[in-house]
């Protein structure tokens, strides 16, 4: 029994060893995919801001009476692009 606990001790320590660098490991891992989602959300809020507008400038369009549909849309594709400040 004493030969088996003396065998033991240094694959304990090896094993605590391999755990401790498996772990580490996982954090890095965690630390990644919570960056990598957080520029996925602000890519997402961007393009939802950016639709947002779309939707408003034709909601106005629409609701206002006494203009030229054809020519307000003419007039928006003329204009530039409203770039983003990132």
């Amino acid at each position: 029994m004493v030969e088996y606990l003396a065998l033991m001790i240094p694959f304990a320590g090896i094993g605590v060893g391999v755990f401790a660098i498996w772990t580490s490991h996982q954090q890095k891992m965690m630390k990644m995919q919570s960056t990598i989602s957080a520029e996925k959300a602000a890519q997402y809020a961007a393009n939802n801001e950016k639709l947002e507008q779309r939707v408003r400038v034709l909601e106005r369009i629409i609701t206002d009476k006494g203009f030229d549909l054809a020519g307000q849309i003419e007039s928006l594709r003329d204009q530039p692009e409203i770039k983003e400040l990132n």
